[in-house]
């Protein structure tokens, strides 16, 4: 008869990959009566759309939560693999009490860029679609119950290689970024494996970000609709828009496509963040900032 596990471990690879190398990462981190779940959901299959690989991991966890109804879980989602996780949560709340934490690697829960700039208008092509979408509340709904860690890697001052730095980040999740990494890189290392050693031996849930006035800024930004975190590469293109009493302020830049760049930087003329709206939410985009212009003072 075989015995209870002590964990049920879920992990999840991401786009354009299979099962293998999450798998191993899982299997470093197990005990010897951990229950291991690394669904493969096919290479191909990642190119296409999200829904049925949501289903079909979905589908498998029920099944497994059914048979190990109290068994303690730890997911890991690496790239995509972690937002299918986020939507599956999302939908299964009777299951949060029972999930001990939540690891999400390299995962663009505020959308990644490139797949804004293969969907521009977001009218959900393929799989950018699914992979240029918002879901920091979402995420951040989860992490005020689950203990949520998040590893970015940082191989050039503002992404992995893949995705921006910026954009695996959201409130109530514990944040670390590991330099030099790539995203590939990123689902099966042993700093990696070291992290997530660290934080299941003590998992909290993270404080909220501090209300001051960067965060409530970077916040309002990042609420406007079509807002997508970007690289700060273009941040020296930039010109100041908006200049707070404080010293910050908000710059543009328009590409060459007309794309407009929208950058927060301190009163030392750091950058704090950078983001980018395509065409379809333009206007949007001078609405927010004239109705930001106009509050400033407020706004302090």
């Amino acid at each position: 008869m075989p015995k209870t596990p002590d964990f049920i471990i879920f992990a999840q690879h991401g786009w354009a990959d299979t099962h293998h190398a999450i798998a191993a990462l899982a299997k470093s981190l197990a005990t010897p009566q951990s229950h291991l779940v690394t669904p493969n959901l096919g290479w191909l299959k990642t190119w296409w759309r999200i829904e049925p690989l949501i289903q079909q991991v979905e589908g498998i966890a029920t099944q497994t939560i059914i048979q190990y109804p109290d068994i303690p879980i730890q997911i890991i989602g690496h790239s995509m693999g972690g937002l299918i996780w986020l939507e599956i949560l999302n939908q299964h709340p009777e299951w949060w009490s029972q999930i001990e934490s939540f690891v999400l690697v390299a995962s663009p829960i505020g959308g990644a860029d490139l797949a804004r700039i293969i969907d521009p208008f977001s009218v959900g092509i393929g799989m950018a679609g699914a992979l240029g979408m918002n879901r920091r509340q979402i995420a951040q709904s989860i992490a005020k119950k689950i203990p949520t860690l998040v590893i970015a890697g940082d191989r050039d001052r503002g992404s992995d290689g893949t995705i921006t730095v910026e954009s695996t980040k959201f409130s109530r999740a514990k944040f670390v970024s590991i330099p030099n990494l790539a995203h590939a890189q990123l689902k099966n290392h042993p700093t990696v494996i070291g992290i997530i050693r660290e934080f299941w031996a003590n998992p909290t849930i993270t404080d909220p970000y501090p209300l001051d006035f960067m965060a409530q800024l970077i916040e309002r930004l990042q609420s406007i609709p079509g807002m997508t975190d970007a690289h700060p590469r273009d941040f020296a293109r930039s010109q100041p828009y908006i200049t707070f009493a404080n010293g910050f302020t908000i710059r543009i830049w328009t590409s060459p496509l007309h794309v407009d760049h929208i950058f927060v930087a301190n009163p030392e003329g750091e950058c704090l963040y950078s983001g980018f709206v395509g065409w379809r939410h333009r206007g949007a985009l001078h609405q927010a900032l004239a109705e930001t212009r106009n509050q400033s003072t407020r706004f302090l």
